[in-house]
């Protein structure tokens, strides 16, 4: 008991010092679908399979809003498979255990429903270049891509890949990513894999290079390969719905540093992403770079990213299946230090593979996150290059007090763009709301324009409520408070005021109803006050009550 109570006490100074969050900030978890490793663990080949798969999600997304992550990266296209009724590439065998069947449902509409009931936003996870190995190729039959598009597939040490070179795999990726971006009302599109097999010889492509290569070098026209990719998949999204995010997650480090060697294994050299070519360009909306390592391995690169972010948004990618004895069995506070350099480095977030090391809450990361690192919800920082129009101010329409029970409606605010409108709402003891104070926001993204408060939330003690109007870019309108100081507001107590003579000292709670009354004054609050707000009162002998102040704990 005492080591734990020392442990709480050093991160809650932790959290004072080292901790403090920031009001915008992503968090991210890659939730992996293929072979069920993170969701489905249960098949899709009954009602009760599909309530049980559906159930398993919910219970995943729960814990996340529980622990205020804002961002899924949801696994939609696996290895020329995907989640979702589509017309170019068939179901994957995760989901009912046979390749191409339907589960009955449609996940990606499923999940995307129910991230949004939570205010989470739901980003399709795209893996891009590979397509399997040759079991998982012949397993789909006559649906693979390889059956279907022979000229795009090559084959490398057994497995299956699109061929970079070749302009039609351009045209083939976006049709699936259109596909997913018209059907489907995702917050991103997230591409993973949008790279060249890890060191391939001059044999992958000896012949597209002969073909197409101009003046270029072999290593120049691969990485040219893949930011045309890159390039025309990002203005296929914009092309279609602006507000929609691009990002993707490219190796984590991008080339040597002059102090720190990555033994040639980084995105320039050994996969051929020109990543910070692509943030010069413009041609993405944010990074997750798969930053996996420890120590030094990790913070210059972590630091390399930002300084050439160039607007791009970099969220690092923290690898915390490492903290699994079975995989490298590294010390949480590893991952703790990568967080804490991120925010002190103005990072925009992170993100963590995979979501089941998180739900496992392996070595407590799952806790520690919930209540010391992200005690409040973030808002996600606005990527709003094609729109900086915010929506107009929300107008607050009624206030309705049921007991302990409040509840706020809003006329619905007006948007320049064809994107929907959300609401954030904070709360403070504070007038007027300070809405940069990451303390005060209370709810990060509101779908509706009513909300009802209840004291069992952690905002129990707050006076004053206020609610902006956030589009699809991020784009914050100014706050309305929804309510304001009473003219005679009463004063906050630290202590107990002196009874005058003959009088009584009375405490009520919220409600009215009486909790204490002594003749005689305290030096301190009665222990009987738990959490909550108070009404300090005098009373005459006659019976008249004077309200002195009131109490908030």
């Amino acid at each position: 008991m005492h080591k734990r109570c020392l442990l709480i006490l050093f991160f809650s100074i932790f959290l004072a010092i080292g901790f403090a969050q920031p009001k915008h900030e992503i968090r991210a978890t890659w939730l992996t679908t293929i072979g069920g490793l993170d969701w489905p663990t249960k098949k899709a080949t009954t009602p009760a399979g599909i309530d049980a798969q559906k159930r398993e999600l919910c219970s995943i997304l729960d814990k996340l809003k529980e622990a205020n992550f804002n961002t899924v990266l949801f696994q939609t296209r696996l290895r020329g498979d995907v989640i979702y009724p589509s017309r170019f590439e068939p179901f994957t065998e995760s989901l009912t255990g046979t390749p191409g069947k339907s589960p009955g449902y449609d996940p990606l509409q499923f999940a995307i429903e129910e991230c949004h009931k939570r205010g989470l936003e739901l980003h399709a996870w795209i893996v891009t270049i590979p397509i399997g190995s040759n079991r998982q190729v012949k397993r789909l039959g006559k649906k693979a891509v390889t059956k279907q598009y022979p000229g795009l597939c090559k084959l490398y040490k057994g497995q299956w890949y699109l061929d970079p070179s070749n302009p039609e795999t351009d045209n083939y990726l976006a049709s699936i990513v259109k596909e997913i971006v018209k059907q489907y009302d995702v917050d991103g599109i997230h591409l993973d894999y949008i790279r060249y097999p890890e060191r391939i010889n001059e044999n992958f492509d000896r012949s597209s290079f002969k073909k197409y290569k101009g003046r270029l070098s072999l290593q120049q026209w691969r990485r040219e390969n893949i930011t045309r990719i890159v390039r025309r998949l990002y203005n296929e999204v914009k092309s279609l719905k602006p507000w929609v995010k691009v990002s993707s997650s490219p190796i984590g480090k991008y080339k040597d540093l002059p102090r720190y060697n990555t033994l040639r294994w980084n995105a320039y050299e050994t996969t051929y992403q020109d990543v910070q070519k692509w943030m010069e360009e413009g041609i993405q909306d944010a990074l997750f770079p798969m930053i996996y390592f420890k120590g030094n391995q990790f913070f210059p690169f972590a630091l390399n990213w930002k300084e050439h972010s160039n607007g791009c948004r970099i969220i690092p990618g923290l690898g915390i299946y490492f903290l699994h004895p079975d995989e490298q069995n590294w010390d949480v506070n590893e991952i703790l230090r990568q967080i804490y350099f991120s925010r002190e480095i103005n990072a925009d977030g992170q993100a963590f593979f995979r979501n089941r090391f998180l739900m496992d809450n392996t070595k407590e990361l799952f806790d520690k996150l919930k209540n010391f690192i992200y005690p409040y919800p973030a808002a996600i920082p606005p990527m709003n290059r094609f729109d900086t129009i915010p929506p107009s101010v929300p107008a607050v329409l009624s206030v309705k007090i049921d007991g302990l029970q409040t509840e706020f409606h809003w006329a619905s605010s007006s948007d320049n763009s064809t994107s929907s409108v959300f609401y954030r709402i904070y709360a403070s003891d504070s007038y007027p709301i300070d809405t940069e104070n990451s303390s005060n926001l209370m709810v990060a993204h509101h779908e509706d324009t009513t909300y009802t408060y209840r004291p069992s939330s952690s905002f129990t003690n707050k006076l004053y409520w206020a609610i902006t109007a956030v589009d699809r870019y991020g784009n914050e309108s100014s706050a309305t408070n929804i309510n304001k100081p009473a003219p005679k507001t009463l004063p906050v107590l630290q202590t107990l005021p002196p009874v005058p003579p003959g009088h009584k000292l009375v405490i009520t709670d919220a409600t009215g109803a009486e909790i204490w009354k002594s003749p005689r004054g305290l030096s301190r609050m009665p222990e009987r006050l738990g959490k909550g707000f108070f009404r300090v009162f005098t009373e005459s002998p006659e019976g008249t009550r004077q309200a002195v102040g009131i109490i908030i704990r």
